[in-house]
């Protein structure tokens, strides 16, 4: 019997080119995050945007919730205008992930959101979001070079959740945001931070919901929060099972 947990993984929807097919509505999402479930040792759901209706009955079907990257939040779930530099252009991957990280936080189901996802979960909390990084912290040094990750130490908070996963002083991550959180969700804490004073990690206070502005599975070479998630899916996982066998 295979016992891995069931992990989620949210995907976009965009046109794509392949074989013969020049434009054809796809579902995507990086090949790095399924490998890095995989090799954490989960079994990797994907999860095309559905109607935000069907959440709670998805994630009843999980074990845990990841929260891909990908294009910015609509400024419109947080209360504001949008910046000139923002790309906000999947209302539908919006609605689904909210309703999923919405059904997962209310399951107490194991959540890891990634970039944008870190985002997100802050707005689903009631935070905002700083729209064009570069405006406030005065560099792209959260951007990588065209096609290509950057690379930036990022700083755990001593005594959180993220601080006791990565326990070192600085932890150098691959990183590709232009936003970030601005006020910080209710309920929420900061996990690390870079040298410039973003934030760059948020948890809440119970169970395992973390959310990193960098990107994990661009660093195969360090499982340690996935195999944390994994680790928290697993104990959700026996105690269904358990509950189940009553």
């Amino acid at each position: 019997m295979d016992n891995r947990p069931v992990i989620g993984i949210s995907t976009q929807l965009l046109d794509a080119a392949w074989g013969r097919w020049d434009r054809q509505r796809a579902v995507l999402l990086p090949e790095r995050y399924p490998a890095m479930v995989r090799a954490a040792g989960g079994v990797a759901v994907l999860l095309p945007p559905d109607a935000p209706q069907y959440a709670a009955q998805t994630v009843e079907r999980l074990d845990a919730l990841v929260v891909a990257g990908g294009e910015d939040v609509d400024p419109e779930l947080y209360g504001a205008r949008p910046h000139p530099l923002t790309v906000a252009n999947a209302p539908e991957r919006d609605a689904w992930e909210a309703a999923l990280l919405r059904a997962a936080l209310a399951a107490g189901k194991p959540v890891l959101g990634v970039c944008r996802g870190m985002q997100l979960l802050n707005v689903v909390f009631g935070g905002t979001l700083i729209q064009h990084l570069p405006d406030v912290v005065g560099h792209e040094g959260h951007v990588g070079p065209p096609n290509a990750y950057g690379r930036h130490p990022v700083r755990p908070v001593p005594g959180t959740l993220l601080g006791g996963l990565l326990p070192e002083a600085e932890v150098v991550v691959p990183t590709f945001h232009h936003q970030a959180v601005d006020r910080l969700g209710e309920g929420l804490t900061v996990g690390a931070y870079a040298a410039d004073g973003t934030v760059e990690a948020i948890e809440a206070p119970a169970g395992f919901v973390l959310g990193v502005q960098w990107h994990p599975e661009q660093d195969p070479a360090d499982l340690r929060l996935a195999e944390a998630l994994v680790r928290a899916a697993s104990l959700v996982r026996e105690t269904a099972l358990i509950t189940a066998a009553g």
